[in-house]
């Protein structure tokens, strides 16, 4: 019988050393158990993980001392060679967890507080759910448990579900709960674009990136290097496409273009100014691209709606008024069956950098609210959709989350 002393309590570190444990067991077998260069690289990944951070060895080799008192890590030599420590996790053992609950108990150590929606998309690697209600049955088990294992939150001003977090030790419930929308002002620092009227807007965001065309290509041209989860949504993309028509919405120098090429789609990118269609063509002109606004695709060559849109922060400019109206309409050029995917900043109110990659601008993203950018996707009629968050990758982006969405047209 499980005792009060059983449950164990974890602090910032040890969570954050275990669940990287736990995680990297199933995703990455042939590296287990892990070199502490292994662990430490696990412990900093820039996604998947909130909050970032940047631990040494010695916090770490600390946390894993603490973990192996309590019997809940091992150490382990090589049998051979150079006598290499790598480290395991037992908590798993220890709380006796099944696969469904090991698989949302690691998620909720690396990324706090979050939703059952959210769940089922980041244990897609570590466990199957069916399912939503499947995810959210496990997590009335562990909480019904003797000792319980998780509890769920009060649901918060601009959530649309209630949020769940573990019991094996603090999390910041404030700052992982938190959303743009309960931040006072931003609704109407979102509509200051449209302070002159949607045409001046879109006049002076075309006359911007008229000037930054060549910088603009130059500095991201290979920007999806550094971005292994963006490459796969958009291969994904191609995938679902099925060999169908692809439009890359708002391709800016065409590097999207080029990798959903690359992965086999049969791309036309479209991009509301000239300079960077021009551009696009310079540096891929294999490729096809056109001058277009995005709410108002072309048909494709052969007629019938594209079998995938791809819109790759092509709506940052827009009020936050303009999304649902945006979303459809880009929908409206998919086939019947079709995806769209896009990717954005979310957060609150915006930013004017004034200068991009050395050239002066006069430009205003917005920092879209993740609630509003998904009613707009419901609204728009859109089926079968996901949604991933995850923070900047530090180095290679501004400092700003990222959405990405993923949904389909009916048939």
């Amino acid at each position: 019988m499980e005792t009060a002393t059983d449950l164990p309590v974890l602090d910032p570190v040890e969570q954050r050393v275990i669940g990287s444990l736990m995680e990297k067991e199933r995703t990455v077998p042939s590296t287990y158990p892990m070199t502490l260069n292994g662990l430490r690289t696990a412990c900093n990944q820039s996604n998947s993980r909130e909050p970032l951070t940047e631990l040494d060895d010695a916090p770490i080799l600390d946390a894993i001392d603490r973990l192996k008192a309590r019997g809940l890590a091992r150490m382990v030599y090589a049998s051979s060679g150079a006598r290499a420590v790598k480290y395991r996790q037992v908590l798993d053992e220890a709380l006796r967890l099944e696969s469904d609950e090991r698989a949302l108990i690691t998620v909720l150590l690396l990324r706090g507080a979050q939703a059952p929606g959210e769940l089922k998309t980041r244990t897609e690697r570590l466990h199957g759910f069916d399912d939503r209600p499947a995810v959210e049955a496990c997590l009335e088990a562990m909480a019904d448990r003797p000792l319980p294992l998780v509890r769920q939150l009060e649901r918060q001003v601009g959530q649309q579900d209630a949020r769940w977090i573990h019991l094996l030790g603090p999390v910041e419930v404030a700052a992982a709960g938190r959303r743009a929308s309960t931040m006072p002002g931003s609704e109407v620092e979102r509509e200051v674009v449209l302070a002159e009227g949607a045409p001046a807007r879109d006049v002076k965001v075309v006359a911007a990136y008229a000037a930054l065309a060549g910088a603009y290509a130059t500095e991201l041209i290979d920007e999806l290097d550094a971005k292994p989860f963006d490459r796969w949504l958009l291969e994904r993309l191609v995938d679902l496409a099925d060999g169908g028509p692809v439009a890359d919405a708002g391709c800016g120098p065409g590097h999207i273009a080029f990798h959903l090429a690359a992965a086999g789609g049969d791309v036309t990118g479209f991009d509301l100014t000239p300079a960077m269609v021009e551009e696009a063509r310079h540096r891929f002109p294999e490729l096809r691209f056109e001058v277009a606004d995005l709410t108002a695709l072309p048909a494709p060559s052969a007629g019938g709606g594209w079998a995938a849109i791809a819109a790759w922060y092509s709506l940052v400019h827009l009020a936050g008024s303009e999304l649902k109206p945006a979303v459809a309409l880009v929908a409206s050029a998919l086939r019947p069956g079709g995806w769209l995917s896009f990717a954005m900043h979310v957060g609150d109110g915006t930013r004017e950098p004034g200068e991009l990659f050395g050239v002066g601008v006069d430009l205003t993203f917005v920092l879209h609210d993740p609630d509003q950018v998904l009613d707009a996707v419901a609204t728009a009629g859109l089926v079968d959709v996901e949604w991933y968050r995850r923070n900047w990758v530090i180095g290679t982006e501004g400092a700003t989350e990222r959405l990405y969405v993923l949904a389909r047209r009916p048939t």
